[in-house]
């Protein structure tokens, strides 16, 4: 197909070049690279002895409570200390895990899912609330394969040109990707170990992907850099550079593009990211750059 021969197709493994081009539903793409990866031996798949679904808050002591219903504009899910407090997933719990490579990681939105969760950066306290779109609640058009979310206290700055991509910060916290087998609940706080990065351009923006893994997965002993990924995960790096090239095409949109050649930068530059968005959000909370929207604490 034209697809297979395309420039993009040369990032997928051969098995996953029948992928339909944007012309033609997401969904159906969408699918085929879900069962393409299931069928790997990788961090993709469920592996024996392991708890399908992670506890929330496990390891950082925070409960949630729900406002709303899901699949409405008014479902609010809210961050709460050891006190009962309200607290910002944002801005109150440290990016720092205590473990050099390792940071917590704020969960939005389950593997296998398609509702575009996100954490309100914008509201009061910061909650998971489903992303709106002229008027109407978000959907991703297939599921996404992988546990999605964001890094607290890290912002890109949109203030900011980056010197080699040339493009500004998305004005988000940075997003992680979680390439382990278990389904990660919306709202954990989970240690995840850092593997790598791709620097996404999504219309003009830069928009950073941190690749990483749960701490508590079988596989991440066995995980230290964006190359294991490659030879132990097979095809997961090029799935998750397609899936976030194509999705937002249905909706007429262009293609993303990707900084630095396209390659999923490895492990060093990730945690270069991370520390200079923390950076930033230091900047931004201390009122040294202007918040214009943002709600902060």
């Amino acid at each position: 197909s034209s697809f297979a021969k395309s420039r993009h197709a040369r990032h997928l493994p051969a098995s996953l070049r029948t992928a339909p081009p944007a012309a033609m539903s997401f969904a159906p793409a969408t699918r085929l690279l879900a069962t393409r990866l299931a069928a790997r031996p990788s961090a993709a798949v469920s592996r024996p002895g392991f708890a399908a679904v992670r506890a929330l808050g496990a390891r950082w002591k925070v409960t949630t409570a729900v406002d709303g219903s899901p699949g409405t504009s008014e479902y609010r899910m809210r961050f709460k200390d050891a006190s009962g407090s309200e607290i910002s997933p944002w801005h109150d719990i440290s990016l720092f895990a205590g473990e050099t490579g390792v940071y917590n990681a704020i969960f939005e939105i389950p593997k296998n899912t398609k509702p575009k969760m996100e954490v309100a950066i914008k509201e009061p306290k910061n909650p998971i609330a489903q992303d709106v779109k002229k008027g109407k609640l978000r959907d991703y058009h297939g599921p996404i394969f992988w546990n999605y979310g964001m890094f607290p206290q890290t912002w890109e700055d949109p203030n900011v040109v980056h010197p080699v991509t040339k493009c500004a910060g998305d004005n988000d916290p940075v997003d992680v990707v979680e390439i382990g087998s278990a389904t990660i609940a919306q709202g954990t706080v989970e240690p995840v170990k850092v593997l790598g990065v791709l620097a996404m351009i999504d219309d003009g923006e830069l928009d950073w992907k941190v690749i990483a893994i749960s701490t508590a997965d079988p596989l991440a002993k066995e995980l230290n850099d964006i190359t294991d990924v490659e030879a132990k995960c097979p095809g997961v790096i090029s799935g998750i550079r397609e899936w976030f090239r194509w999705y937002k095409t249905p909706d007429g949109k262009p293609l993303n593009a990707f900084g630095y050649g396209e390659e999923a930068l490895p492990k060093a530059h990730a945690i270069e990211v991370l520390a200079e968005t923390h950076e930033a959000w230091k900047k931004l909370v201390e009122g040294t750059t202007d918040k214009g929207k943002l709600w902060l604490k």
